[in-house]
């Protein structure tokens, strides 16, 4: 025969499995426990009780009551939440290892590539990240056209660039966009209509996403 604890662990069991509603009953024991069961059966001195863990026997005197139940479903767990960003793995992997937030790398990529990673500008940039071969070399990336590889070294590229001039997110992207040769001719962020609206699109997306 089963004890009042290996009964209690056979509903949480069923609990935790979800197992769809179904019509029940409560089965009241002497100890002051309810217990949701489907179905019973008196066997002389013992009660055979249907739980959805199975079929457990007690002692007829330890059930006080079966009392009706309309309805009972157990809780069902929640689906996880699945990102509709393309390479959302890898983004936050690479985001997670170089210390950026991975929206504002996830903004670079849609503003570089629009998440192509076979993509390759007139200039010869290439991959999700649009790398030019010199920076893609200075990287050590084998294959620029990998998505692993290309979010990686992109991703470390603009950590290094925010590191190089102390965490200004404007002169990061700029030097991004147009070289770190050109910010410092200008002394800021070049007078490139292109540079300046990537810089603010990027900036304004961010802010966005961040809900500010």
């Amino acid at each position: 025969m089963r004890t009042i604890g290996q009964i209690a662990i056979l509903i949480l069991l069923a609990a935790v499995a979800n197992v769809p509603a179904a019509k029940a009953d409560y089965a009241v024991l002497k100890s002051g426990m309810r217990l949701h069961i489907s179905g019973y059966q008196a066997d002389g001195a013992h009660i055979k009780l249907t739980v959805d863990g199975g079929i457990v026997e007690v002692d007829a005197g330890d059930v006080v009551a079966i009392e009706p139940e309309d309805q009972f479903a157990f809780p069902v767990a929640p689906s996880p939440v699945v990102s509709t960003v393309p390479y959302a793995n890898l983004i936050h992997a690479a985001a997670a290892r170089h210390g950026l937030d991975e929206k504002l790398v996830t903004k670079v990529i849609a503003a570089e590539s629009n998440f192509n990673p076979r993509a390759v500008s007139p200039k010869q940039a290439r991959g999700l990240m649009q790398l030019m071969p010199q920076t893609a070399a200075l990287l050590s990336v084998r294959d620029v056209f990998d998505p692993a590889q290309n979010i990686d070294a992109g991703t470390r590229y603009l950590r290094a660039l925010l590191d190089k001039y102390k965490g200004d997110l404007r002169l990061a992207l700029a030097a991004y966009n147009a070289g770190p040769d050109m910010v410092e001719k200008y002394g800021g962020v070049p007078p490139f209509a292109e540079t300046q609206n990537y810089v603010d699109k990027i900036l304004r997306a961010v802010r966005a996403s961040n809900g500010s």
